[in-house]
């Protein structure tokens, strides 16, 4: 999917496509959603998103008739590439908030200062684990997503051969040549699985892991379209391409996609998740800073982080929501899977670590 986020599906990205969506609004009010700040008298607020973003129009409505604000969203590409242009327009951002950028990127924005701190509404709510700038405010969490490696049924099913469950599985010689995966340079999945096999393995063992991976004939490919539309065969877009790698990096909400999408909708998922290759991935959303329509950029992130647009994620975005007492659907539940214990990475030492860990990587994998 991209260099960070989230959670691009072939099914959303089929949906929404890549042009902007916005809400319907006719007040005048800059202040109506933040009361106290300065507002440029503008109707809309922009939200910088990468290219996953959607959410249910009736929402964005309901965003304009409480706060009196238009949603512009300017779609930029995958999340990485989205927060390469903030940092070069450092100052004069493109629009007054950006979305997208997650747990494993979170250190270059704020190295940068692309955020005007901001405590959102409602943040009393949101669960504390997710919190990770929670002392400075400059980015407010928006949800969460496990990036896992995902397997075709059907193909494990006709082979008589159980599917991985865990990092260890898939180095066997059962699973050679089975697996495909995204550049961790150049995907936020890919990125995440390395996150995921560093803190299964630590800093001393996660190269001869990868050194395993590659004697087993594990596919590498620049981002997550790539790999589940066109590697992957479990996938909707994998049959048609006639691919023929059933395992492939994606996420543990990514089996939902195909059933919501599937004419007729089956009974069961096409694809399964192995749990214990999950790596924990949290998406901000942060107050640009130089914004020019910062009260209604702030009116924004309180409402991200209210019920209505949190219930409204799952099935547009495939992600779940981090405020407490959010509903999520139950074709997100029955479909999806869960990981009781994803691996995670501390933020500081992702952001000590993840370049030169990201450039081993590449040493050993890729060249």
């Amino acid at each position: 999917m991209s260099t960070t986020k989230k959670i691009a599906v072939t099914a959303v990205a089929a949906a929404i496509g890549a042009t902007a969506l916005a809400g319907c609004g006719s007040s005048d009010d800059a202040s109506s959603g933040s009361s106290g700040t300065k507002g440029t008298g503008s109707k809309t607020v922009t939200l910088v998103s990468h290219d996953s973003f959607n959410a249910s129009k009736g929402v964005l409505k309901e965003f304009t008739r409480e706060t009196g604000y238009t949603v512009k969203v300017l779609k930029s590409g995958d999340a990485g590439a989205a927060l390469n242009q903030e940092i070069l327009t450092k100052g004069s951002p493109r629009g007054d908030v950006f979305f997208g950028v997650d747990n494993t990127l979170l250190s270059r924005a704020l190295d940068n200062g692309l955020f005007t701190p901001y405590a959102a509404k409602g943040l009393g709510q949101v669960a504390s684990d997710v919190q990770l700038d929670a002392e400075k405010h400059r980015v407010t969490p928006v949800d969460t997503g496990d990036i896992c490696v995902n397997y075709d049924k059907k193909y494990f099913a006709d082979k008589k051969l159980a599917p991985p469950k865990t990092f260890e599985d898939l180095a066997k010689p059962a699973y050679r040549n089975l697996l495909v995966t995204e550049n961790a340079a150049t995907s936020s999945p890919g990125l995440g699985f390395l996150l995921g096999s560093i803190a299964t393995y630590g800093e001393d063992g996660y190269q001869d892991y990868w050194k395993k991976l590659k004697s087993n004939g594990v596919k590498v490919v620049d981002g997550w379209e790539q790999a589940y539309n066109e590697e992957f065969s479990g996938s909707a877009g994998g049959k048609k391409a006639k691919a023929d790698r059933p395992l492939v990096v994606s996420y543990a909400s990514s089996p939902p996609v195909e059933v919501l999408y599937a004419d007729p909708q089956p009974k069961t998922a096409p694809t399964g998740v192995a749990t214990g290759t999950c790596f924990r991935q949290i998406e901000f959303a942060g107050l640009l800073d130089g914004a020019k329509n910062e009260a209604g950029g702030k009116a924004l992130l309180d409402f991200m982080i209210g019920k209505k647009f949190q219930e409204d994620m799952p099935l547009n975005m495939f992600v779940s929501p981090v405020t407490k007492g959010a509903k999520v659907p139950e074709l997100f539940t029955k479909f999806g899977a869960t990981s009781d214990k994803p691996a995670t990475v501390a933020p500081d030492a992702i952001a000590k670590n993840r370049e030169q860990w990201v450039q081993s990587w590449s040493s050993l994998v890729v060249k």
